[in-house]
């Protein structure tokens, strides 16, 4: 054999084989009588005959000419799949490509959950729900603060005390038991 296989162009110019076969039939490659290619005057005519604007550009040493997923993605992708019981081989770089694919279909499944969630009123907006709280908590705190002025006078007539007097210590009470509440509990 005089020159290379298909399958030895194919390799060295990184095209498939068929793209190989597609080229010879075009008469785009030159050919030694035993119908090997020669492969500098094939490069050289291909060179020549080819229109760029056709051609997709090839990533270099990338399987497919596909773009690398940073490894990030692909700790993140993986921690994801996990939480949703998909088993995670490990793979190569062509498979981080499929990988980041099935990540990215699984995210977008979670987010049409949530929103259907959030249509059928399962779910709050947490920041709503966090002043609503506090607006509770401050209304009720309130009430107490002002509930000894409104019983300390039938208090002391029930008594026979002064009411300034049994209003302060209510006031006292009332005040160190509000703060008791306030106090985190930490259980564990």
């Amino acid at each position: 054999m005089q020159g290379m296989s298909e399958r030895q162009y194919a390799a060295r110019v990184g095209l498939s084989r068929g793209a190989i076969q597609k080229a010879k039939r075009a008469g785009r490659l030159v050919l030694f009588p035993d119908d090997s290619i020669d492969a500098e005057a094939s490069d050289r005519r291909r060179a020549e005959t080819t229109d760029l604007s056709k051609s997709r550009p090839k990533a270099a040493g990338r399987p497919g000419g596909m773009k690398p997923v940073p490894a990030a993605v692909i700790a993140s992708a993986n921690e994801t799949l996990r939480e949703n019981g998909v088993t995670v081989p490990e793979v190569g770089e062509a498979g981080a490509y499929m990988k980041a694919k099935t990540f990215n279909e699984i995210m977008k499944a979670q987010e049409r959950k949530l929103g259907l969630q959030i249509k059928r009123g399962e779910l709050v907006d947490r920041n709503r729900a966090i002043s609503l709280v506090f607006r509770l908590a401050r209304e009720e705190r309130d009430a107490w603060v002002n509930w000894p002025a409104r019983v300390a006078a039938l208090m002391a007539a029930e008594l026979g005390t002064e009411t300034a007097a049994m209003q302060k210590v209510l006031e006292a009470h009332v005040r160190a038991h509000l703060e008791e509440l306030a106090q985190p509990r930490i259980a564990l």
